[in-house]
């Protein structure tokens, strides 16, 4: 699932892409519950409208209109928001296979704006339609933002020394918790509480004051440096130019399970918390 890093990358990426262009025509697939606003309402309303601004708030996007409506953009698990003709070989074969013979569209791409002046557009393709798309009206929000907490990239060792007292549950879960931080989920909760030298296991109420100063530096230096190299590309994400990020090459314990620790040696081992994989080095993490 695209988590903070690849949402932001995603932003910086569109935004000199779609700010200040109006929208021209709108494709919108069925309905489905990959609409929050029904797809002929949506294609309708946004049809004139200019693109004034492109901000992220946790995992989502928010695109702001001409007229003062914000379009509620989230890619869920396996969405895609790409540039009409962006150059992926893995995003054509994937395109290519997912067609019917002599279709001219593919069949998972939900969304499409294009603009007046002709030059590529937006296109929103999500193959298990968990990605969301919801018009709201000026001034109004939605529950799923107002849920949110501190935004990661913002966050203190203070916050998360607060948080935790309150909790019981494992300090991975409380990472995961976007009522507490919006925007950090699996991969870069395992490798911040890996550099913090943390157990994913340990009760949160068991993280010193000390412990989640240094927590908290990690979830910024690890979020940071995967907007820095384009995000993780593990399974289906890809950037908006088309173009696979590079942090899935510098993880030190996601996803690799029975591979020496970069550090000491020691086997990763995988276990599960709260339905979600954890990775983590028995040797480096108390």
């Amino acid at each position: 699932m695209p988590e903070l890093p690849e949402v932001e990358v995603t932003r910086r990426l569109l935004e000199p892409k779609v700010v200040g262009r109006r929208i021209a025509r709108v494709h919108c697939g069925p309905p489905s519950y990959f609409f929050l606003t029904p797809p002929k309402r949506l294609a309708r309303s946004l049809v004139g409208q200019s693109v004034t601004a492109l901000e992220r708030q946790g995992k989502y996007l928010l695109m702001s209109l001409g007229e003062g409506q914000r379009l509620l953009l989230h890619l869920g698990m396996t969405g895609q928001l790409f540039i009409a003709g962006a150059s992926s070989p893995r995003l054509i074969r994937r395109i290519e296979r997912a067609a019917p013979a002599g279709a001219s569209e593919d069949p998972h791409t939900h969304l499409v704006l294009d603009f007046e002046d002709g030059e590529p557009g937006l296109r929103f393709r999500d193959v298990r339609k968990f990605g969301k798309v919801r018009l709201l009206a000026a001034g109004q929000s939605d529950p799923r933002l107002d849920k949110l907490g501190r935004d990661a990239l913002s966050v203190d060792g203070e916050l998360l020394f607060a948080e935790s007292r309150r909790r019981r549950v494992p300090i991975k879960t409380l990472l995961l918790d976007q009522g507490v931080l919006a925007g950090v989920g699996n991969i870069y909760a395992d490798e911040a509480l890996f550099l913090s030298g943390i157990r994913p296991t340990r009760p949160a109420r068991r993280v010193t004051r000390e412990q989640c100063a240094t927590l908290a530096q990690h979830i910024q230096r690890v979020l940071r440096r995967s907007i820095e190299t384009g995000g993780s590309s593990i399974s289906d994400y890809i950037a908006p130019d088309g173009q696979d990020g590079q942090f899935q090459h510098e993880r030190r314990v996601y996803a690799r399970t029975g591979e020496p620790c970069g550090t000491c040696q020691t086997v990763i081992r995988r276990l599960v918390i709260g339905t979600r994989s954890t990775h983590f080095c028995p040797s480096c993490q108390k």
